[in-house]
């Protein structure tokens, strides 16, 4: 409950959704799924070039690979751009308030993401196309690749915070710009667990791209042939699947208990089972002298794909849980403010003037008046002797109506009410007010709904 005491609550936008909240959702998983394939392999792909390309300074097979990966990276940088509005339109629409708040919370980080991107493709396209040229210069070579990889790094990590930061409404009075937003619970556990997946993804993919029938891996690269490149890319993958595992399992158990549920511990389920079943066939592939790939990468595959779609549903069951309060509350709020404009521009048009009655008053003549009188039985005993009993203990009155009991014969016994403390510390007030003799004033509010 203290949570939800410290949400903000900014007006939502009182348009209709342009399409079925379920359709909404359903795109949103699923555009983000196809989008996030991409990123992955632009993300792997860039950490895997300018890795070998450092072990090819002593080994120049692996140079030769590098080479040809960072030709990939720049068709999945393309990819993952084009494909990344989708998602980004769909939760636009149906997060509209929570990811522009979020936007705005990590200000320049957020707007300068566009010259961010341009410079490290900038760089990607430097650093592949100069490869030949630049070949005596390898430091300078390398020097742009891993500036490149950095970017590469660093641009996820704010699209990232960005997202957790919608979740966790209570904490956005706290955020003061992108640093401080990395602060907040899972951020760095999702980008681990990002990279690791990024990997884990880029490894089956170039295992697949090399190994596919009509590649000659051993004309393309000195050193490698088919064996050889099955055993390293599955080796990365293996490495980078239980890392990722274990960070999963840590980013899972460390979630904020807000937006769990049962049906997300079941879709977590499903991923983990599947995830490990492909680690079981990456190790099996890894300790086989087969060739042939091709049967086997099919099951690994079938496995990933269904862990990561439990996990791109995971993702979404968890924001929508987290969030489905607040939202909640968004919209009453906006309700309630449509309907204070209205009610003010027709004052307005009128000439009529305000006249608010306080909230114990309120609740007393809708709630509490068809049983209890100033001063005389009705079905409760009357406000002057409540007054008397409670004059120095409103509180008593709500204990007591949270949970009353029969005290004396011949009054019916009270329901309970459960209206929560404030109300009920404001009705309290009003009765013993008046039944001391001194009721409260009604108060005039002004036009912005603000009671004087």
């Amino acid at each position: 409950m203290d949570r939800i005491a410290n949400w903000p609550l900014p007006l939502d936008i009182p348009l209709p959704l342009p399409a079925d909240s379920v359709v909404l959702q359903a795109l949103l998983v699923l555009l983000f799924l196809w989008h996030i394939l991409f990123v992955y392999l632009m993300v792997g792909g860039t950490l895997l070039t300018v890795g070998f390309e450092i072990l090819g300074r002593r080994r120049p097979g692996f140079d030769k690979l590098a080479k040809d990966i960072a030709g990939t990276v720049t068709v999945n940088k393309s990819l993952a751009v084009v494909l990344g509005v989708g998602p980004l339109l769909a939760i636009n629409v149906y997060y509209t308030v929570h990811f522009y708040t979020a936007n705005a919370l990590t200000g320049h980080a957020w707007i300068g993401l566009v010259p961010l991107i341009t410079l490290t493709f900038l760089l990607t396209y430097l650093h592949k196309y100069t490869w030949t040229s630049l070949a005596h210069r390898k430091g300078l070579h390398l020097a742009i690749g891993l500036s490149s990889a950095a970017l590469f790094l660093f641009i996820p990590l704010v699209f990232l915070s960005n997202i957790n930061l919608m979740l966790f409404p209570d904490r956005w009075a706290d955020v003061h710009g992108f640093w401080s937003a990395l602060m907040l619970p899972n951020v760095w556990a999702r980008y681990l667990y990002f990279l690791a997946s990024a990997v884990v993804v880029s490894s089956l993919f170039l295992l697949f791209y090399y190994l596919r029938a009509g590649s000659n891996v051993e004309e393309r690269f000195d050193g490698f042939d088919r064996p050889r490149l099955k055993r390293l890319f599955y080796t990365i993958a293996l490495v980078a699947g239980a890392l990722q595992l274990g960070v999963g399992s840590l980013l899972f158990f460390t979630l904020p208990d807000v937006g769990q549920s049962t049906a997300l511990m079941a879709t977590v389920g499903l991923a983990v089972v599947f995830g490990v079943l492909a680690l079981g066939l990456i190790w099996g592939e890894i300790a086989s002298r087969r060739v042939s790939v091709m049967p086997r990468m099919a099951l690994v595959f079938t496995c990933v794909t269904v862990a990561a779609f439990a996990m791109g549903y995971g993702r979404h069951l968890y924001r929508d849980e987290a969030l489905r309060e607040h939202r909640r509350q968004i919209a009453v709020r906006t309700h309630d403010i449509g309907w204070q404009t209205a009610a003010a521009q027709y004052r307005q048009a009128t000439g009529q003037t305000l006249v608010r009655v306080p909230l114990g008053q309120r609740i007393f003549e809708g709630t509490c008046a068809a049983c209890h009188a100033l001063d005389r039985v009705l079905v409760g005993p009357p406000l002057t002797e409540i007054a008397e009993l409670y004059r120095e203990n409103p509180s008593g009155i709500v204990t007591w109506t949270e949970a009353p009991f029969r005290k004396r014969e011949g009054f019916t016994a009270m329901p309970a009410f459960k209206l929560g403390e404030e109300k009920l510390l404001a009705v309290a007030g009003y009765m013993i007010g008046l039944g001391s003799g001194n009721p409260p004033e009604n108060a005039v509010a002004d036009e912005s709904g603000e009671e004087g």
